[in-house]
């Protein structure tokens, strides 16, 4: 019997599900759903037009408003009846057609297919922040059964902002529950320092194997209670990616470790960076992610290569194999084809205030050397419709405005020879490697598919684009539970 594969797909997480996820076939689910928090209250919750037309899709940005999708998910899921339509019935007479309804109209579909794909033995972490928690938490009492519910987890962590008018907010919450009272459990047992608890002044007397000492002090071991002090991940941190929802690994451990085996299957249906999946394949379990981005799904991609190596096996779902899926997610989504274009040469999207990047779509970056060396550029610019000469000329004048070392252009069309013409007449790139590469490159998506490359100095060794996961070491030893200042 064969060994069921991981499965990293891009689309809807709600099509996903109903088209691909067996019934009863999932161990874990921990999901992060997203959720404008900075938003104002008269933002979430003031009653919206019915007829204004979603906007488009950007990554990293929350979608879900009032308009004539999010009635229609909230029509469809009150007419299946049962505790949810109830449920969703009372949020509307007492939220009104706002945002917050939409969130959660959207939100319900989404958790009745995740109990569908859960084993009777299965569980479910919703990480939520407090503006909409209280909300979810009903919607998962209809869903889920309030017998099912375990705990109302408090994901403690310290930044930096000062509040002056009110207490500073510092957590998170994980809603936990299960499909039914037979759900996979396994305490978690953490260190608590004395010094911390009663001060440096404290001489603790050991007795029994629940205590000792290490390079921190004095400890004792406990068991995880629901208030989990854990580290944010800081722009400093070995595990920062530059994606600004990521959470830490410690987090997900902690999750995974106490409600699943391994071997057991663990779902992400908000993946983002691929937090879940890397924790999971580091502890041996089998992993689904899915994410509607593909910024998602390219940081994914690269985290995996940069931890585990050719030791991760999966497959990637939903994403173009060809030039016609190309074209159609091109047609569909200009913008999530920009990241996939991107992401088939290794290159991170421009970012910034928009017009400020003209001309560019994307950049990678490289050294001349493998430490210390000057950093150089090469800036892309995607065409998903048709090309001509001109867009040449303008790549060559942007590589001249940003001293950049190579331009290419990476396009659904055939170049013609005019561009081909334009293209030699730029010269090339003489590296500090001794390799020659030319100046201005224009490479198809037909060639791309058929792992063409860009033509310039070897980036395994030289290239900064992205900053790279850490290799797996195995499981890291635990830092420290400090329970007043995080983890």
């Amino acid at each position: 019997m064969m060994e069921p594969k991981n499965l990293l797909y891009y689309g809807d997480n709600l099509d996903v599900l109903r088209r691909h996820v067996a019934d009863q076939s999932v161990d874990l689910v921990y999901l992060d759903p997203p959720f404008n928090s900075n938003a104002t209250y008269n933002v979430l919750f003031a009653e919206q037009n019915g007829s204004r037309a979603a906007s488009q899709l950007k990554a990293f940005e929350d979608t879900w408003q009032w308009n004539t999708a999010t009635a229609a998910a909230f029509q469809e899921a009150v007419e299946a009846g049962g505790q949810v339509s109830r449920a969703l019935q009372a949020f509307r007479q007492f939220l009104g057609d706002s945002n917050m309804l939409a969130y959660l109209a959207m939100m319900a579909p989404r958790l009745m297919e995740l109990r569908r794909v859960l084993k009777a033995t299965g569980s479910i972490y919703l990480h939520c922040d407090p503006t909409a928690s209280h909300y979810l938490k009903m919607l998962m009492d209809a869903v889920f059964g309030v017998e099912n519910y375990r705990n109302e987890i408090v994901w403690h962590y310290r930044t930096g902002n000062i509040a002056k008018k009110q207490f500073q907010r510092k957590h998170d919450i994980l809603l936990f529950y299960s499909k039914t009272a037979d759900n996979i459990f396994s305490p978690q047992e953490i260190k608590e320092y004395y010094a911390e608890i009663y001060g440096p002044a404290f001489k603790p007397s050991f007795k029994g194997r629940k205590h000792g000492e290490d390079e921190y002090g004095a400890y004792r071991i406990s068991f995880v209670d629901d208030v989990w002090n854990i580290s944010a991940v800081f722009t400093l941190s070995k595990e920062h990616l530059e994606y600004p929802t990521q959470k830490p690994e410690a987090l997900l451990e902690r999750i995974i470790l106490a409600s699943s085996n391994e071997g057991d299957v663990v779902l992400d249906p908000f993946c983002g960076c691929g937090t879940t999946i890397a924790v999971a394949e580091r502890l041996k379990r089998r992993w689904i992610g899915i994410d509607v981005t593909q910024a998602g799904i390219v940081v994914i991609k690269k985290r995996l290569q940069d931890t585990f190596g050719d030791q991760a096996s999966y497959e990637v779902i939903g994403e173009p194999t060809s030039v016609p899926d190309a074209a159609a997610l091109a047609a569909q989504d200009p913008y999530q084809f920009q990241w996939w274009a991107l992401g088939l040469v290794g290159a991170r999207p421009t970012e910034g205030k928009k017009g400020a990047d003209k001309g560019i779509d994307g950049r990678l970056y490289f050294h001349d050397e493998d430490e210390g060396g000057k950093t150089n550029q090469i800036v892309l610019s995607i065409k998903a419709g048709s090309t001509n000469v001109a867009h040449v000329r303008d790549l060559r004048g942007v590589v001249e405005r940003e001293q950049a070392q190579i331009g290419v252009l990476i396009t659904m069309e055939e170049p013609t020879k005019p561009m081909r013409t334009e293209v030699a007449g730029a010269g090339f790139y003489n590296s500090a490697w001794g390799t020659r590469h030319p100046k201005l490159q224009i490479l198809t998506i037909a060639e791309l598919l058929a792992r063409k490359s860009i033509d310039m100095p070897p980036i395994r060794h030289v290239s900064t684009t992205f900053k790279k996961a850490p290799k797996a070491q195995g499981r890291p030893t635990p830092q420290p539970n400090l329970p007043f200042n995080g983890a």
